[in-house]
């Protein structure tokens, strides 16, 4: 029995229109390339799906892959850079579809652990003549692989994915601009308050230090009025400082911002630094930043202190609440923590109490250290 053509061809629009819409419901950036990547993965029914954005510097700014689990990630390492196939189609931004990239004389090398691909189809995403990114499909799940229709398709999808694309970055580069202007207006702020509470506050002193001998009665009210001031100089800071959203948490979000970091550390540091996250809801922005310093703080301490070889990093959903936890295989401690880790974990206890959360260090020596920190979702 003949396929009615106008069926298949109301449920080829009815597919693509479903992928756009999915991909511009989102306005992060990262969000717009997991949806494209996510969305033409279903669309051709492929088993791998990948999307490169391309930097200045021969490599990838962002990789977002689908079919490939995070421990394959890990083993294949660092994000690709522009060899091969992928130079070849960031170099002639033309669409490419092949029964076997293998046997493609411009076909380079994958690493050891990367999955073994063979039909294969990559499209650009442009806009005008730049190009924004390319979609890499592979292994068609049907027999006989990627077809022409799949191509017109793709290519049809990637037309509005670059629009979509396009449009996340500019409300992300309109929220930077915003951020910048209330980071401006906040430090104005901060100046002029902090340098009121501050001159009095050396005034005060002044008077105080005058009055020892004569009127030491009188000198203990303008020390007690030091102290005053000092506290509310202090409270200036803090809220200044809890108001400093860090801007990739509005970018990413706290998983990715996160994640970023702890990559950037695993990078630097001899020690192995992991990181595991569950789908997180939306969080109120202070609780987000509260989060984030204290995940800061407690690998700071970590590396600093703990003489570790490895340390886990996990955010996780329980209910109502959201938990980090930062454990590391170190030196741990006794019943008190050494004084040097004093005034970290006096902040982080700070931060948690003003999230409405909680605050548990656990340690043992020779047995390493567990913070965790449960904050309401």
């Amino acid at each position: 029995m003949t396929a009615d053509p106008v069926v298949e061809r109301d449920a080829v629009l009815h597919a693509v229109s479903s992928a756009v819409l999915a991909v511009t419901r989102h306005l992060s950036v990262r969000e717009v390339l997991q949806v494209i990547v996510r969305s033409a993965r279903a669309l051709l029914d492929a088993r791998y799906a990948a999307l490169g954005v391309p930097d200045d510097d021969g490599s990838f700014a962002e990789f977002v892959a689908e079919g490939i689990t995070d421990k394959q990630w890990d083993a294949i390492g660092p994000l690709p850079r522009q060899h091969g196939m992928l130079a070849a189609m960031l170099r002639d931004a033309d669409p490419v579809r092949l029964p076997d990239i293998r046997q493609d004389p411009r076909f380079g090398w994958w690493p050891s652990a990367h999955p073994v691909l063979k039909d294969f189809i990559g499209v650009p995403i442009r806009d005008a003549d730049q190009v924004l990114g390319i979609i890499f499909l592979s292994n068609k799940r049907a027999p006989g692989g990627f077809t022409q229709e799949d191509q017109d398709l793709l290519t049809l999808f990637a037309a509005h994915a670059a629009i979509a694309l396009t449009n996340a970055r500019l409300y992300e580069r309109g929220r930077e601009l915003t951020i910048v202007e209330e980071r401006n207006r906040m430090a104005r702020e901060l100046h002029d308050a902090v340098t009121q509470k501050l001159f009095s506050l050396r005034l005060t002193a002044q008077a105080a230090a005058s009055l020892v001998t004569s009127d030491p009665e009188r000198a203990m009210s303008e020390i007690d009025r030091v102290q005053r001031l000092a506290g509310e100089a202090l409270a200036e800071l803090r809220a200044v400082i809890v108001e400093l959203r860090p801007a990739d948490l509005d970018r990413h979000g706290l998983a990715e911002t996160l994640r970023k970091h702890v990559g950037l550390l695993d990078r630097l540091n001899p020690v192995t630094i992991s990181f595991a996250a569950d789908p997180l809801c939306d969080l109120p922005p202070a609780t987000e930043v509260a989060v984030l310093r204290v995940a800061q703080e407690a690998l700071h301490n970590a590396l600093r202190h703990a003489n570790a070889s490895s340390i886990e990093v996990r955010l996780e959903t329980t209910g109502s609440c959201l938990r980090l936890q930062v454990r590391d295989d170190g030196d741990g401690f006794g019943t008190e923590p050494p004084t040097s880790h004093g005034l970290g974990l006096l902040s982080m206890k700070d931060r948690a109490e003003a999230a409405g959360g909680s605050l548990l260090v656990s340690s043992c020596p020779g047995r390493g250290t567990t913070v965790l920190l449960e904050v309401p979702a």
